[in-house]
């Protein structure tokens, strides 16, 4: 689709001025040093370490090989529990891992894995619970744990769209026994590409995560002539780097923007017929990174509006359509049917633009748009 000046799209990414880069990025032309852990991967692992609030994390080329070498680090072989409602990368990372995932279905306040539906899945052969924070909305964190104690299960946390979010005090990044952030461009925060693994290093039984994780994004490499583990290529490089903490310092001035355009949202499409919120919590410091809405009529319905404002030059995303276990590749090993509420709200969902460039007025435009068309039946 071709790009029109007045077109709206659903995220737009986000770029400090120009000049604080070109400043930067001086250095690397100086230098010539472009890769393989330099000045700035290591300012801005330590930036994010304390942003983030978070004793353990390593930096990688973006989120997906993240979460893939995760797993990896932690030796895990079997099946693992996780949700179809995320993004394609958190069930292929594990199958790419040599994982089986299974299958949990979601809460239909938050569209997080519903610990109630957990321990029936849970067999001799299940190794970990995969959960995703989806929308920037936290897991049932406490309930989770208590389930992956009382059978002795690893908790790695897909978090690529919690950037920077605190709940009841605790930074997200803290949260299982590890956790996958993405910085990809149309993230909160970006490097352009890149992600992060984040945990607590003050835990003994974790103590191997920093040494396994740098030897597998780096090829198992730990000497000049010595390569003491089968590895990958998975690196942050300098100009990412560059541009993480360029926008490091300006994350939290786009947090706020979002939040404004987030509550015009919030205030317009509150009690419309037909039209229903995720259910948001008092305990939790958001990022606002989506503007989730549900149609409760179904997919028809969703789909006139998206058609609707996809007419009006305004480009919202069925996010997540289809849910991961009715993909094609999955046809015949995983089962759509055993998740009927991740089906029915994958059906009935749009993500609608929210970024701080935005304007206000556009919000409102959106919100009137929809409003006519539910009245309207489209």
């Amino acid at each position: 689709m071709e790009a029109k000046e007045n077109n709206i799209f659903v995220t737009r990414a986000s770029l400090p001025p120009y000049e604080e880069y070109e400043e930067l990025i001086k250095d690397i032309w100086h230098s010539h040093f472009l890769t393989n852990m330099g000045r700035y991967h290591e300012e801005l692992k330590e930036r994010l370490r304390e942003y983030l609030s978070t004793s353990g994390i390593e930096l990688f080329t973006n989120g997906h090989l993240a979460l893939e070498m995760v797993f990896q680090a932690f030796e895990l072989k079997g099946e693992v529990i996780t949700t179809p409602f995320t993004f394609a990368s958190t069930t292929h990372a594990l199958v790419r891992a040599g994982l089986k995932p299974v299958m949990c279905d979601i809460r239909g306040s938050d569209c997080t894995l519903d610990p109630d539906r957990i321990e029936e899945l849970i067999t001799d052969r299940t190794v970990a619970i995969v959960p995703v924070h989806v929308y920037g909305m936290i897991c049932d964190y406490e309930r989770i744990a208590s389930i992956a104690r009382k059978h002795g299960l690893k908790v790695i946390y897909d978090a690529a769209h919690t950037f920077g979010e605190f709940v009841d005090g605790r930074s997200v990044a803290s949260l299982g026994d590890a956790s996958m952030f993405s910085f990809h461009a149309t993230k909160v925060f970006n490097t352009i590409e890149g992600g992060a693994v984040t945990w607590d290093a003050k835990r003994p039984e974790l103590e191997f995560l920093s040494d396994r994780l740098y030897k597998l994004k780096n090829f198992g490499i730990t000497g000049k002539e010595s390569v003491e583990f089968v590895g990958g290529n998975a690196k942050l490089n300098e100009f990412c780097a560059a541009m993480g903490i360029c926008n490091l310092r300006h994350v939290d001035a786009w947090i706020a923007e979002r939040k404004l355009r987030f509550d015009i949202y919030k205030e317009r499409l509150s009690g419309l017929k037909g039209l229903r919120l995720l259910s948001y919590q008092d305990n939790v410091k958001y990022n606002y990174a989506y503007m989730p809405v549900i149609f409760e009529a179904g997919r028809d319905m969703r789909d006139r509006i998206y058609d609707g404002l996809c007419a009006e030059g305004i480009f919202p995303r069925k996010y997540f359509y289809p849910a991961v276990n009715a993909f094609e590749c999955y046809k015949g090993i995983l089962d759509p049917k055993s998740t009927p509420i991740a089906g029915r709200i994958s059906e009935s969902v749009l993500t609608l633009p929210i970024y701080p460039e935005l304007e206000l007025s556009d919000v409102e435009r959106i919100c009137s748009l929809i409003a006519d068309m539910l009245k309207e039946g489209v």
